[in-house]
């Protein structure tokens, strides 16, 4: 689905642009990038700017008129900050536009169209998009970098796919913060069971105090680094009481 959403920018002047463009996208799971008629293109500025996303640089398309950039969509969504008098249906909210776009783009390819960093889109251009969307903003100083205004559209678009509940998104978590699996528990239960009694605190089995405990500790539901933290605690006591 997220292969469908194409970026289109048209005439971008500064190459640097491009390349911070292509790292929104890709921060969003973004890869599809068509550009209208650059200024200059490929460039090395376009490239350094990418900062990890030269990949998606490498890949993008450039086309003579916008209109064969979008020819195969289906939904051509045209980013102004300008409200213009054309009656194309206008999106208040990006979120209310992601939405719609990501549905299109199950099955279709539709595109987000962002103008020339001074002055936008045409109204010849904005006349080629199917909707507008606007990116409310300081009513007193509304102004948005290019990538800046790729990078919010790419963000609730992306939001919009990862809250559908067959897109299968996991949120990615630090090893230190992944759960302990139930033998590395059943493992430090065993070794707090084993301190308990040669410290003396239990001076025979207690089922009770050893159900409490681990009650205790599958509340607090440590992570794997945590629990190797009181494995290294239990061990230091262990060493202590036998002298060594």
């Amino acid at each position: 689905m997220l292969a469908n959403i194409r970026i289109v920018l048209v005439q971008t002047y500064h190459p640097g642009n491009i390349g911070a463009s292509a790292r929104a996208m890709k921060t969003m799971g973004l890869t599809n990038l068509v550009l209208v008629t650059p200024r200059c293109f490929p460039d090395s500025e376009a490239s350094r700017l990418a900062a990890g996303a030269e990949d998606v640089v490498d890949g993008a398309r450039v086309v003579a008129t916008l209109a064969e950039a979008v020819a195969d969509c289906v939904q051509v969504v045209g980013a102004s900050a300008r409200l213009r008098s054309l009656p194309l249906p206008h999106f208040d909210e990006p979120e209310a536009m992601a939405r719609e776009l990501v549905e299109n783009a199950a099955g279709d390819p539709v595109a987000l169209v962002f103008g020339r960093e001074r002055f936008g889109l045409t109204n010849d251009e904005i006349r080629l998009c199917s909707h507008q969307v606007s990116i409310p903003a300081n009513p007193d100083y509304g102004i948005l970098n290019l990538s800046q205004a790729v990078q919010v559209l790419a963000y609730e678009v992306f939001k919009a796919w990862r809250l559908r509940p067959e897109n299968g998104y996991r949120h990615a978590r630090p090893a230190e913060e992944r759960q302990p699996t139930r033998e590395q528990m059943a493992h430090f239960h065993e070794h707090l069971s084993r301190v308990m009694q040669v410290s003396g605190f239990l001076t025979q089995p207690h089922a009770r105090t050893e159900a409490q405990l681990q009650a205790l500790f599958a509340r607090a539901q440590p992570s794997r680094k945590e629990l190797s933290l009181l494995r290294g605690l239990l061990r230091s006591l262990e060493e202590s009481a036998t002298g060594d």
